[in-house]
């Protein structure tokens, strides 16, 4: 395993395509972290490198068009139309996504030399590659299924009534959900707590710095009125991303700066918007945002949500 703390792979765009290479943090995280963000079967699969039963995993006979994702940092790594029944039993390709984003090693476990695969970025265990596979390649990409998060091919933009999801950490959400509410094209908001370990956290849960959490932000907009582009730069706009764990007196890692991609699309999106940033200048100090697959959403107390516009108040922070 490379010990570097940045990655080059690639990602894909808002048509699908394939980015440029692009340098991003490798996922570090301890062995309990991971055992509190996967399954068992996900977690004995990805970082215990074991092998799931023929024919058992969810994937090894979907026929459905989209992505396949690394479940642990949702990497892209395999497309439905590189999918071929091998007849093993498990979900098998042709090539991946990118090369940039496998990694190989020699597994020597059994006695002999396999070539083992597995994630670049979080070096998740996928499975192994062997050279019995379909032209053009010869080669049979041999994955388990918990390894695997499968995102179908959205409809088409013409679909009325479509919504998406983004979400946010910008400090307070009280602010921040008062913020996104005022924007055109946004059709819900939430506060609550996302990116930690601790399940259903509660208010004071987070408060003692012991989640792992940050307040966040979940908003459901309509992509026909707002791009998720032109949500970035509300994000960007209205809080200080250079400051870690830090939105004006609020301190402590709840307040982080950090942008939750639910799909490939929004993150290729997000790290473009960040570049952007970094290189205009507009800020002297390195901004630390974090951008990270998004997990389970905690809804805040219903006393949190909307609470500023229960009170009248347009703001509670300021950049």
């Amino acid at each position: 395993m490379n010990v570097n703390q940045d990655v080059t792979v690639r990602l894909l765009n808002e048509k699908g395509e394939l980015t440029q290479p692009v340098h991003v943090p490798r996922m570090l995280k301890s062995d309990a972290e991971w055992k509190v963000l996967l399954t068992g079967e996900q977690y004995k699969v990805t970082r215990g490198k074991g092998t799931e039963r023929a024919f058992c995993g969810i994937f090894h006979d979907n026929k459905k068009h989209g992505i396949y994702l690394c479940v642990g940092c949702g990497l892209p790594l395999f497309r439905s139309d590189a999918k071929f029944d091998s007849g093993t039993g498990w979900p098998s390709f042709f090539q991946p996504v990118a090369a940039e984003n496998i990694g190989k090693e020699i597994d020597a476990t059994l006695g002999m030399a396999r070539t083992e695969i597995h994630c670049a970025r979080c070096d998740a265990h996928l499975g192994h590659v062997f050279e019995d596979g379909p032209a053009p390649t010869g080669l049979r990409y041999c994955l388990n299924s918990a390894a695997l998060t499968f995102l179908e091919n959205s409809p088409s933009k013409a679909v009325k009534g479509r919504r998406e999801k983004a979400m946010f950490g910008a400090g307070c959400f009280w602010g921040v959900e008062e913020t996104f509410r005022q924007v055109n094209g946004v059709v819900t908001t939430a506060v609550g707590y996302s990116g930690g370990t601790l399940k259903n956290p509660t208010y004071q849960d987070v408060c003692s710095h012991a989640t792992g959490h940050a307040e966040v932000m979940q908003v459901e907009y309509d992509p026909e009125r707002v791009t998720y582009g032109q949500l970035l730069d509300v994000f960007w706009n209205n809080h200080n991303p250079t400051t870690l764990n830090q939105q004006g007196p609020d301190v402590g890692s709840q307040y982080r700066s950090v942008i939750f991609f639910y799909t490939p699309a929004q993150e290729s999106t997000a790290r473009e918007s960040l570049e952007k940033l970094r290189r205009s200048g507009q800020f002297s100090c390195p901004i630390v945002t974090q951008i990270e697959l998004a997990r389970d959403f905690y809804r805040a107390e219903d006393y949190h949500q909307q609470y500023l516009s229960k009170r009248g108040v347009g703001a509670c922070h300021v950049k």
